[in-house]
């Protein structure tokens, strides 16, 4: 090949290096016009605490180099951070698939937060990260209640690394069992209770402490609600009615199928 044809040959290469680049940049920008799931749409910071890596959860370490369930770990400069896994908690599911502003749904650095239904601490520990910080330098606190003396153990066992943790061992049904952990009103609840009667539970403990400009969550089971008639999607509309006929404002009702089938995550508001 001369030296013509091989210039020749190397402009129609850069030529079409030129025009791929500018496919890919027009699909790219047709896909964010079109409302599209690119990475860039999704990643950013939630909170203080907590980030969004493309289709990925992580929260700030409160305590470096320590893995609660096998947890990535990834460093950026002297933060750390912790790879939370949707699969294992409803509250990074329903981060992940809300339709509104995510950061709605967690609560503030240095607030209060009551979870009823804590379980082993997955999720806790997340929260955490976000609510107290390192050392609990936001002065934040978490309420964990739970029936089970197992998931007291592993919550105590927790709060020895993670101060702003306060297990209590209580049935969520009975309010008074633990309102003494909880004397002034909340701005942000979490409720997981895996028993018949969720939406009922959830409207008495909102009318008790959650504050007047809270929020409040409920992950519900459609196979726990073995009073209503139908199957999940009706189970979940019964509860969708009882909630907007009581004092409270629904926010969003959240499908959490893929990640954790059968449950929704409703947000209230206090009115």
């Amino acid at each position: 090949m001369n030296m013509e044809a091989r210039y020749g040959a190397m402009r129609k290469l850069l030529l079409s290096n030129e025009q791929f680049k500018q496919f890919g940049l027009d699909i790219q920008n047709r896909h964010r016009s079109d409302g599209g799931d690119t990475l860039a749409n999704d990643s950013g910071q939630i909170g203080w605490g907590v980030q969004r890596r493309g289709r990925s959860l992580w929260t700030r370490n409160a305590v470096k180099g320590v893995r609660l369930r096998d947890e990535n770990l990834r460093k950026d400069g002297r933060i750390e951070w912790r790879s939370w896994n949707p699969r294992a908690s409803k509250l990074a599911a329903a981060l992940i698939r809300t339709k509104r502003d995510a950061s709605l749904l967690i609560p503030d650095p240095g607030s209060t937060a009551l979870y009823v239904g804590a379980g082993h601490g997955t999720t806790i520990s997340h929260l955490h990260d976000h609510l107290c910080g390192a050392g609990n330098h936001h002065s934040g606190r978490i309420v964990a209640v739970d029936l089970s003396p197992r998931c007291i153990r592993d919550l105590i066992r927790l709060s020895g690394v993670r101060s702003g943790i306060s297990p209590v061992l209580a049935d969520a049904r009975n309010l008074d069992e633990f309102s003494p952990f909880v004397p002034e009103r909340v701005p942000w609840i979490l409720q997981d209770v895996s028993q018949a009667g969720q939406v009922e539970l959830m409207i008495r403990i909102c009318e008790r402490f959650l504050a007047p400009d809270g929020v409040a969550l409920l992950s519900l089971k459609a196979a726990s609600e073995r009073w209503a008639d139908g199957g999940d999607e009706a189970k979940f509309t019964q509860a969708e009615e009882r909630l907007a006929s009581s004092k409270l404002r629904l926010g969003e009702r959240i499908d959490l199928r893929g990640f954790e089938d059968q449950h929704v995550m409703f947000v209230i508001h206090a009115n």
